[in-house]
């Protein structure tokens, strides 16, 4: 395997790693993680995963970072 794998398999397994926690786990007070967030987080990771084609994995990235934008400025807005 090369380094550059090693190095994309890591920052997966590590937003995968994340995206359970805050989906899983909800601290009194806070708020879960919104359909659109949990969109926008399937759309990024999406993005990592299919980097081999850069046209579609960075259409990926850019879908899911708009629908993030979108979902903050939707609770700022409430």
């Amino acid at each position: 395997m090369m380094s550059s794998q090693i190095y994309i398999l890591v920052s997966i397994l590590v937003l995968l790693v994340v995206g359970i926690i805050l989906f899983f786990f909800k601290k009194e007070g806070g708020r879960r993680m919104g359909p659109l967030g949990g969109l926008a987080f399937g759309f990024i990771l999406a993005g990592i995963i299919f980097r081999e084609s850069s046209l579609i994995g960075y259409g990926l990235i850019g879908v899911g970072v708009v629908l993030a934008v979108v979902d903050i400025v939707l609770k700022l807005k409430k």
